[in-house]
Order: structure tokens, then sequence, then C-alpha cells
């Protein structure tokens, strides 16, 4: 029977609707609330503190940040946020984050993060970066700066575009800390392919090497400690790392010219061949600073790369798993 639209759906298909969109509101709110439980949890946890230090650094008792924690909260005041960024340690970025998550609006614009600004104090490295800035813009492929922490100081807009689907995260975003990206981001498989064995293992390789070459750093050595505390990285950083160096060579823990396979931004254009190109100046140097653009040329599998690339022959036997799947 033809339904007049003058008179509109009956009382019961309204209630029908109105009982569906309410329970997909309540859905995606115990989604969010468990993320919001997870974000400060696994910063916490990030930073190797217990409830009781982060309570101590709050100034408030352990059981009201217990309750923080399990989001048993009645009001996330900025006044509360501003304090659990600082608390956190999180950086600029990683607090807009917070907020995003927590009540889904930017924090105060009066805010700066409590973390030291990445860029150089000396005026004339500063205005360099800002001309370097320029020039990175006007590469059309994925380009960053990193220093020997994989702390990244710039990126071009190629680069955000390739890693415009990443979720937030409060400590491995790729414009925060490219290695803790491509160890720790749950999104990181799903943009980098054969995540494992072409991107792990090689920045795990190269990571125990600036480890061992400053082995007091701390930004290293909570990256260390962040390992350790997942058993499946720390079989790949033990065990993993040393059985790839002694089948393939150190040359194949080198970042320049290595070539991967990422997932260009468009859907259409599907998996490309990646060649990693890292280059510094006499003034990048001094800032302790390596370019590092990703050359995206060729659909996977119209060129032949190095070992961990596309067209690599994969590990015989069982393939360690260095990090869990990628969530759906």
């Amino acid at each position: 029977m033809l339904h007049l639209a003058a008179v509109g759906p009956s009382d019961g298909l309204a209630r029908a609707g109105e009982e569906c969109l309410a329970g997909e509101e309540s859905a995606r709110g115990a989604v969010r609330s468990e993320r919001r439980k997870e974000i400060l949890r696994q910063r916490r946890e990030e930073l190797g503190l217990s409830q009781e230090d982060l309570a101590a650094r709050l100034r408030i008792s352990v059981r009201a940040y217990g309750n923080w924690e399990r989001g048993l909260v009645k009001e996330w005041t900025d006044r509360k946020l501003l304090a659990l960024a600082e608390a956190l340690e999180m950086s600029e970025r990683q607090c807009f984050w917070l907020f995003r998550v927590m009540v889904d609006r930017d924090p105060p614009p009066t805010w700066r993060a409590a973390e030291e600004n990445r860029l150089p104090e000396d005026p004339a490295q500063r205005d360099y970066l800002c001309d370097y800035a320029a020039l990175m813009e006007a590469v059309p492929h994925p380009s960053f700066l990193v220093d020997h922490r994989w702390d990244v100081a710039l990126t071009n807009s190629a680069f955000d575009k390739l890693f415009q689907s990443v979720r937030p995260h409060p400590t491995a975003l790729p414009d925060d800390n490219f290695l803790r990206f491509v160890l720790f981001h749950p999104d990181a498989a799903a943009v980098l392919e054969d995540h494992e064995p072409a991107w792990c293992v090689p920045l795990l390789a190269q990571f125990a090497a600036a480890l061992e070459a400053a082995p007091d750093d701390e930004a290293l050595t909570s990256i260390r400690q962040e390992v350790a505390r997942d058993p499946f990285m720390e079989a790949a950083y033990r065990y993993g790392v040393p059985h790839w160096l002694a089948t393939h060579g150190a040359e194949a823990a080198e970042r320049d010219g290595a070539v991967r396979t990422v997932r260009h931004w468009d859907p259409a254009t599907g998996l490309v061949r990646c060649r990693l190109v890292a280059e510094s100046s006499r003034m990048l140097d001094a800032m302790g600073l390596t370019r590092i653009t990703m050359i995206l040329s060729a659909p996977q599998g119209a060129a032949a790369g190095p070992v961990g690339g596309a067209g690599a022959p994969r590990h015989q036997g069982p393939r360690l798993r260095a990090v869990p799947a990628l969530e759906d």
C-alpha cells in the first residue's frame, strides 16, 4: 500500500527509528568511553608510571586518579585535561588529540606544551628551517625531517596526505615520532605494506644502533622500555633483528636507498613502490636533523627492490610477529 508523505510514518515506525538511532548512539558512546580509558592508561604505561605516580604528579588521591582512568568523571574541565597533559608529558599535538577524544573540542588557544619546542632556539637555524619547509613543500613526494630519536621536526603536505587516514594516538603519530608510529600505532600496517619484515625489523635494527651509540639518551631509553613491555616486540628486538642482520647484512638496515611499499592515499592507485632517500646539509647536520623523502614511483610489482621491499622474497618458516595485527 502506498504511503502518503503528508501523513508521515506511523508512530510505531517512528519509535523504531528513534530506538535504532539511540542504539547507534549508545554503541558509539561505548566505543568512545573505552577509547578515553585506553588513552590514559596506555600513555601512563608508556611512561612506566603507576597510578600512584600519576596521582602524585596531579596532587590528587590515588582513588581519584583511578576514577579518572576508569572514566568516572562528572565533567572533564580544561583544568583537569591540561593537568593530565602535563602529568603525562604530552606534546602540544598530543594534548590536542586528548581534548578531541575526551571532550570533542580543541584545547584552549592560550595553552602551550610544557615540553620543549623541538625547533632550535638559534634565530638563524629557525629561519633556515622556515625556508627549508618551503623547499620540502615544493616536493610532490612525502618528506620529513627527523632527528636521531626519530622525533619529527617538519613534514610536507604530501607526507600528511599519505598518513591522513591514521587515527589519533597518544604517542605514536607519524608526524610526532616516526619510530613509535611504525612500531606501536595500530594503523601503521594499513599504510606501510609488509609492515613487520619491511618496516619494523629494519627500524628496530637502526634503533638498536642508535641506542648503542647513545645509551644514556632518555628518549631512546624510553622507547627501549616500551619495546620490552611488549613480548612480541621484545622477541623481535632480541632475536629477530640479530638473525635478520646475520642473514641479510648490516646494509639491509640502511635508510638511504631502501625500497619499500606503501599504500597510496588514492584508493584507485593502491600499493606503490617507495624508495627512501635520506639526505642532510651543513645546517641540518648542525641541528642533528636528516631529511627523509619517500619517492613514490610505480605500482607494486613494477620494479623489484632489495631485501624487505615489495619484490623481496618472503622469510621461510613462521614469520615473527613483531606487533599485533591491525584491529578491525
